[in-house]
């Protein structure tokens, strides 16, 4: 599966034939909306992605390893291209996993409540504001009155004003995009 790269470098590459082979073969019995290859320079995962690769039917995720793949693997094959982060790991399973679990939870009976993913963070660019549950006063601390009030229109209000202060403080580069 894999050999070393020509011109003498360090490392293992994943070589093209299996590949290849794996890739038609998987082709026979349908067609694929997109091939991605999980690489730390490809495009990075965001839930703009994620949202439109939920949409999609038939997806194929490859994983290098060690060095990755042939590059005409890339060149022949590969529509789409994702990194999750600006760091490397041994081989791109992990990635593939985090891709995975970011699509599957937005298909439709994949979370209970189908709404539920639309209010996570980066859906509007913003982060999540703060969420709690009983009791509603622990160890002094107590669940802001706004939340207990029932009044939805002012709870909603809320919940979009502490997501703007959350993203400002904690990441006002999404505010910027």
């Amino acid at each position: 599966m894999d050999d070393y790269a020509f011109g003498g470098a360090a490392g293992m590459v994943m070589q093209i034939e299996p590949i290849a082979r794996c890739i038609r073969s998987l082709q026979t019995d349908r067609t694929y909306d997109e091939i991605m290859y999980m690489t730390p320079d490809g495009e990075r995962l965001n839930q703009k992605t994620a949202n439109t690769l939920s949409l999609q039917q038939n997806l194929i995720i490859l994983c290098g390893h060690y060095k990755g793949v042939d590059e005409r693997v890339r060149e022949l094959f590969i529509t789409r291209e994702i990194s999750i982060g600006d760091y490397v790991l041994s081989g791109g399973e992990l990635a593939a996993c985090v891709v995975s679990d970011a699509i599957i939870r937005l298909l439709p009976g994949v979370l209970n409540d189908e709404t539920s993913a639309l209010t996570d963070s980066f859906q509007d660019n913003l982060l999540a504001p703060p969420v709690y549950t009983r009791p509603a006063e622990f160890e002094g601390h107590r669940v802001p009155d706004i939340l207990l009030s029932g009044h939805e229109a002012k709870i909603d209000e809320w919940r979009h004003e502490q997501a703007l202060e959350r993203t400002r403080t904690r990441r006002p580069d999404l505010l910027e995009e």
